[in-house]
């Protein structure tokens, strides 16, 4: 028989058993855990890696910058050694015009710029190759003009040694022409010959009668012969100088006497200056008369020719006392 009771019972039932979460929160923690701690290592090392990139980038830029620059600097020491040696250049240079100056500028201005672009950076090495081709121009015209210089140079000594040869030259020819000149002028001193003195009395009746009795003498008349071979036909002075029997020079300044430069003896004083119309390659006879303003004296008259400042002849006339009453 069964019995129901409405009282519990004193034996448990059995129930299922409950699950347990906590490994899995810590599994779930960890893996979070590693998960972001991988990513930040990843992350860190991008970031290192970009960072390395930045720096090549930053170090070619600043490279490819600083060899722009050095290549600009280049050319500027070309330039200045350029202008310092050569003056004629310098205005081709100036800072204030010119296509160098402009291109200078240009290239100044980009190379200033904290950062260039690749467009920039282009145009730099293009103004800067412009600018040393201009340059190298003018390198050639300062070769072209070291040359000229140099040839110049050449020149100008050989001007100056063929100036030396020919200043010597000229003195010695010039010296030979001076030489010639005196040979010439001497050689072309007149020859006189044939000197007759006549004591003459000039009578009223203009009749002249040869005395030598000095009291009736009122002129001697003085004639010779002048020659040369080769003097110059024209007219020429000849001097006649007489000295009287008291050894003085016969001067009468109003009868045209005065003084002439010998060569041998200086200043002389001279009778009278006689004119001679010469024929070259002639024998020229010449007479005059000399009348005084006083009486010859008694005595010897020493005559002498001059002519181109040599004695060319001479000759003496005594004059006597004459008659009983002479």
């Amino acid at each position: 028989m069964s019995t129901t009771t409405n009282y519990p019972s004193a034996t448990p039932q059995s129930q299922p058993p409950k699950k347990d979460y906590k490994n899995l929160v810590i599994g779930l923690l960890a893996a979070g855990f590693l998960g972001t701690w991988g990513y930040l290592l990843w992350n860190n090392n991008k970031q290192e890696q970009v960072q390395t990139q930045q720096q090549a980038q930053i170090s070619k830029v600043t490279d490819e910058k600083g060899q722009l620059q050095k290549n600009f600097d280049d050319a500027l020491v070309r330039l200045d050694s350029l202008t310092g040696t050569n003056n004629k250049l310098t205005s081709q240079v100036t800072e204030n015009n010119g296509t160098i100056a402009k291109l200078k500028q240009n290239i100044r201005g980009l190379l200033n710029k904290q950062h260039l672009t690749d467009a920039e950076k282009k145009k730099a090495e293009d103004l800067i190759k412009e600018l040393n081709d201009k340059i190298g121009n003018l390198e050639q015209q300062v070769a072209q003009l070291t040359q000229d210089n140099q040839q110049l140079t050449q020149d100008k000594q050989q001007l100056t040694q063929d100036k030396q040869q020919l200043t010597t030259d000229l003195s010695t020819t010039t010296a030979a022409k001076q030489d010639l000149e005196k040979k010439v002028d001497v050689a072309s001193t007149l020859n006189a010959s044939n000197i007759l003195i006549t004591p003459m009395h000039e009578r009223k009746d203009g009749k002249d009668k040869e005395t030598t009795t000095a009291r009736k003498v009122n002129k001697l008349v003085i004639g010779f012969d002048v020659s040369n071979r080769i003097a110059q036909t024209g007219q020429t002075d000849v001097y006649v100088c007489i000295t009287g029997p008291d050894g003085k020079p016969v001067s009468v300044p109003a009868l045209g006497s005065g003084t002439f430069t010998s060569r041998d003896e200086g200043d002389k004083i001279f009778t009278a200056k006689v004119p001679v119309d010469f024929e070259a390659g002639k024998t020229k006879s010449v007479q005059f008369a000399w009348k005084q303003n006083s009486e010859f004296q008694r005595g010897n008259y020493k005559i002498e020719i001059y002519h181109n400042g040599f004695k060319i002849g001479e000759g003496t006339q005594e004059l006597k006392k004459g008659g009983i009453f002479g």
